[in-house]
Order: structure tokens, then sequence, then C-alpha cells
């Protein structure tokens, strides 16, 4: 029981004593009275003789609106304005220089190599001899010179051998250049103009190149200062019209189409008075192509020419187009087409892509008729005068 009443006590004083304390810790922290806890101790700072370094300045802070504005205001006025300089002009362009017209020989190496190999025969024996005069023939035949115009070369050259005893090789050869030269010259290939306007017509059969010569033609007339009007008379072949607009348009000239499968005079007759009523100098009228051994297409083209000599269209040339890789064939179109229309010049194409070179000399020696013009390559400055002594030059 004692036991019991002490142990009570002992419970009483501590809970006393516990109440005792909390009051005042809590007393304590209301007034202050207890400090905060102590920082635990800093390291001792290492001491180094290295110089301080000079203290870093801070960044001025950017002036305000406001104070720009202030500033502005602050300034003189009146202040003088810098000027740029002009820019120094530009110097004009230089003239691009016209293209040089291609060169016989450089564009006849096919037709001149065609005919080498006979020559190199002829000239590797030591006198002229029969054999001689067989590969001349040879060598002018292959050419598409012609049988019937070979025959009379090679007639007076032979007799010029005999008159003037000659006996070398190479004199035989200059005679042959020579009889040819005489062939070609005193003819007139000029193209006729007469009263504006003046009308060229172009005929020949499909595939010659007709409708590219005429775009040529055109560019050449355009570049001498004529005012040109080109007259889409192949009505039978939709592409030859727009061949030709688009040659039209390349040069400066004016077109004149008609309908599809239209009458190929009526178009040329408005061509003629389109080019009056405008003042233009040259119509050049394409045709349909065609083939010479149809009875009714060159009667079709006979009413061309007639509807193109009709006022106010003064037709000065008729001019046939060939091509010169056709060879014999394209003696026979130049005696349909003379018989039919009246042609009155020859223009050769693909000179520069045929060994048949020839055909000038048979076209002139058998119908009289001059070949005037010539194409020796694809763009407009390839079509070239007809030049008989650089194109004799050219073969041999």
């Amino acid at each position: 029981m004692e036991i019991i009443l002490i142990v009570l006590l002992g419970v009483v004083l501590l809970a006393s004593i516990g109440f005792i304390a909390g009051g005042t810790l809590r007393r304590g922290r209301r007034r202050g009275t207890i400090a905060p806890p102590s920082r635990p101790p800093e390291a001792p700072r290492p001491t180094t003789t290295t110089a301080e370094a000079p203290p870093v300045e801070k960044p001025s802070r950017p002036p305000a609106p406001a104070e720009v504005e202030e500033q502005i205001s602050q300034e003189p006025a009146g202040a003088p304005e810098v000027e740029e300089a002009p820019a120094a002009p530009s110097p004009p362009p230089e003239p691009v220089p016209a293209p040089e017209p291609p060169k016989f020989r450089d564009r006849l190496s096919k037709a001149r190599g065609a005919m080498a190999g006979y020559f190199g025969t002829v000239l590797g024996r030591e006198t002229i001899d029969e054999e001689t005069w067989e590969d001349l023939e040879e060598a002018l035949i292959r050419a598409d010179v012609g049988i019937t115009t070979t025959t009379a070369l090679l007639d007076n050259v032979r007799e010029r051998v005999r008159s003037e005893k000659l006996t070398e090789p190479q004199q035989a050869i200059d005679a042959l250049r020579d009889e040819l030269r005489k062939r070609l010259d005193g003819r007139d290939r000029s193209l006729k103009f007469e009263d504006k306007p003046t009308v060229w017509l172009f005929v020949g059969v499909n595939g010659v190149g007709k409708t590219t010569t005429i775009g040529k033609v055109g560019q050449r007339q355009v570049n001498e200062g004529r005012k040109v009007v080109m007259a889409a008379g192949d009505t039978f072949r939709a592409a030859a019209a727009e061949q030709l607009e688009l040659w039209s348009k390349r040069v400066g000239a004016e077109l004149v189409r008609g309908a599809e499968g239209g009458d190929p005079a009526s178009v040329i007759f408005d061509a003629s008075q389109r080019a009056a009523s405008q003042g233009a100098d040259l119509v050049l009228a394409d045709t349909a192509g065609r083939l010479q051994n149809k009875v009714n297409l060159m009667e079709e083209l006979k009413k061309v020419r007639r509807v193109a000599e009709r006022p106010p269209g003064h037709l000065a040339e008729v001019l046939l187009v060939i091509d010169a890789g056709t060879g014999q064939n394209g003696l026979a179109q130049a005696k349909e087409f003379t018989e039919a229309a009246g042609v009155t010049g020859v223009v050769l194409t693909k000179m520069d892509t045929s060994a048949k070179g020839g055909i000038a000399v048979a076209v002139e020696s058998e119908l009289d008729i001059p070949v005037k013009l010539v194409g020796l390559g694809e763009t407009a400055a390839d079509l070239v005068d007809f030049d008989p002594d650089e194109y004799i030059d050219a073969l041999f």
C-alpha cells in the first residue's frame, strides 16, 4: 500500500514539472527570449596573393522611349541630309554581230566526197585515156548531174582536150570545171519585186521543206526592212498553217489563213488584199504539196496562179522548192511544175545533207530555170543566194 502511494506521488510530481516547463517554453518563443540555433562554423577561407579582380560595371539601362524622343527633340533642326550618289549608268549592250553566211565548201562535203574518189583515180594516171572519161562520167552521174547534161559536158571537154592537145589528167579536170562554170554563168538569180504588194508563190511536193523555206525567206525580207504578209495556202494540211503561224510570229509578219480544206486561191487573194490595206511590201504564199502526176491537183495550181495575179497583188516569182536529195526525181518535178505554174526560180533545200549536189546543174541545163536560193542548214541564216563559183569550187 505504501509502495503504491509513493508511485502516485512520483507521477503527479513529474506531470507538474512538465507543465511548468512547457509553459515557460511557449512564453519564451512569444517574447523572443530563445535564440535561434547557431550556424555551423564556416571553414576558413584560403588566403592567396593574387591581385583582386576589378569591379564589374553594371550594364547601363537602355533609355526609355520618352527619353529617346526628348533627345531627338533636343537635336538642332535643319541638319543636312546625306544624299546618295546617283548610280552610274550601265553601258549600252554591245550589238550582236549578224552570223556570217555559211560557206559552200563547208556545207557540201558529202557532194564533194562523192566525186573526190573518181577525181583521185583520174589524177593517179599518167595520161588522159578512155578510162579517164569513164571515171568522169560516173562521177557526174552519181552526183545527179543527169545523163543528158553529163554527155553534153564531156563532149565539150573532149573537144577542148583534142583542140588544145592536153595530156595531163589535171588538165582534163580543170577543163571540166570550166565547162560547168560556163553552164551556170550569166543567169539572173535575183528575186523580183513589182508594185506593192508583190506576191511570191511557193510550190513543190510534200516534204521538201516548202513551209520552212517561206519562213526563212520572210526572215530575210523583214531584216531588209520590208513588211511581209504570209498566206497559209496549204489548207489541206493543218500542220502547215500552224507551222507558218509560228514563223510569222517569229519574224514579225502578218498571217492570213483560211478554214481547213478551204479554197487555197481565196486565201492567197485575201492575203493580197490585207497586204494592200496595210501597205505591206510582199506576200509569201504557201501552197499544198502536190504530186506532179496528179492532174487535178496541177489544174488547181493553175487556178492559184491566176488568182495570185489579180489586183491588188502583183505576182513576180513562182519558186519551186526541191529537196536536193531527190536527185533526178527533183528534175521531173521541175518539169511538171513549170508547165502548170510557170516556175521562175528554184530553191534547193538540204544541200548540206545530200551527196547529189549536181541536181543544180541538171535543172539549169535542161530546163533553163535559174537556181536562186540554196539551203545549207537548218537556221534562217543558212538559206543563201546561189553562187555558181562557190558551188563549183566546193564540188572540186
